[in-house]
């Protein structure tokens, strides 16, 4: 059973449960292709949000939130999140081996994925996209060169898109500053049981498929670096250290030769303690949405499996940019840059087979006072999250 990278990142330490992930990857569905390995799953995402007391802007916050300007708005309400559906052949043993991977979005995240179609000054944004699609090959240089042509996620980032592979049904703040996908080719090696490293070379940051910048020299650039504890390590085995960098042009930037740059750090770490792991992410942006601005976001993960059907995972994050890159609705009207914190309390409960049923109690407050947060300096919001995964 093969996993991406994130999955096995988190699971190695536990900040996401394995057997859930497995419950429904081990389930995949063969289809009668040409490729009898060919395989189908997917999943849907719905989900219930409460924001007592206010209700408006809520900066920072992505796939969650309130989007007026797109009449997607998630909070006070009920909602179908996304579907997800992905079809797969994946790599096999062999030293010439080729498969390919592709997941469709469908509902209001594929909209707000801003993965669809582009061309020259007219953007199809629409309840369909691409979340991957790539063909992936194999070369028998060494202990194996991976290769993959096509659209992929970004390198960077502690927290995949996914709804079930993450250990909070909202994604944190350093998500939103963070690229999507990419359209170009990736190279993957593993040098030993240590190191291991992706680097890659795509037409710019943006997440519109095929989207290119004019100059035809101008690429966008990704490198990522993982090292993880060995098995002499003890309680430590399994623990990631991954440092990513990406620079080149976004699609605010295409043609203006300013280059947006992504830093990313993240930790994953075991405990001698049977349940608790602990994790942490630095992310730093400059050159966001064609503009000379910054933005940062750290995070800090601690995940408890208390009980075999109970896992408590807690979120705290702080992150600061430019005006206007988490402020929203012309409330940040101070001096001070935007300056956000919150804390995430997730508890999932597993009742059903293939489904994943948790609950998240969620604080954000702006730490400027310039009530960011549709006019306020603070929110509570209460969600549940159902998930099914086939």
């Amino acid at each position: 059973m093969k996993m991406n990278r994130w999955t096995v990142g988190l699971a190695a330490v536990g900040l996401v449960s394995l057997s859930s992930v497995v419950q429904a990857e081990e389930k995949l569905v063969p289809l009668m292709t040409a490729l009898s390995s060919t395989t189908l799953s997917g999943y849907i995402s719905t989900s219930a949000i409460w924001r007592p007391g206010n209700g408006m802007a809520t900066p920072g916050r992505n796939f969650d939130g309130n989007y007026p300007a797109s009449a997607i708005n998630k909070q006070d309400g009920f909602n179908v999140d996304v579907v997800s559906l992905t079809l797969d052949k994946p790599l096999d043993e062999g030293q010439w081996s080729a498969g390919y991977h592709v997941q469709a979005l469908l509902g209001p995240d594929a909209t707000l994925r801003g993965t669809g179609l582009k061309s020259p000054g007219v953007t199809v944004d629409n309840d369909f996209a691409l979340h991957e699609a790539y063909v992936a090959l194999r070369a028998p240089v060494g202990n194996g060169l991976d290769f993959r042509i096509g659209q992929f996620t970004t390198f960077v980032g502690y927290e995949s898109y996914d709804y079930y592979k993450n250990p909070n049904y909202s994604r944190s703040y350093a998500f939103g500053i963070e690229p999507n996908s990419h359209v170009g080719v990736t190279a993957s090696y593993t040098f030993n049981e240590i190191v291991s490293a992706m680097v890659g070379v795509a037409n710019s940051g943006s997440s519109w498929i095929n989207s290119k910048a004019a100059t035809q020299s101008a690429k966008y650039y990704l490198a990522l670096v993982t090292l993880t504890a060995p098995e002499a390590t003890g309680f430590l085995k399994g623990s990631t250290l991954s440092l990513g960098y990406q620079n080149g042009e976004n699609d605010a930037t295409v043609g203006t030769g300013v280059h947006q740059v992504n830093y990313y750090a993240g930790l994953n770490i075991a405990t001698p303690l049977a349940g608790l792991n602990f994790g942490a992410s630095a992310d730093y942006a400059d050159n966001l949405a064609g503009a000379i601005n910054h933005a940062q976001a750290y995070g800090l993960y601690v995940s408890y499996q208390a009980t075999e059907k109970l896992k408590l995972n807690t979120r705290g994050e702080w992150a600061e940019g430019t005006t206007g890159i988490y402020g929203t609705g012309g409330y940040s009207v101070g001096p001070k840059a935007d300056e956000l914190a919150a804390i995430t309390f997730t508890a999932d409960y597993s009742l059903w087979q293939n489904v994943i049923t948790r609950g998240e109690v969620r604080w954000d407050h702006d730490m400027t006072g310039n009530s960011s947060i549709g006019g306020y300096n603070n929110s509570v919001t209460l969600a549940l999250n159902v998930i099914y995964k086939f």
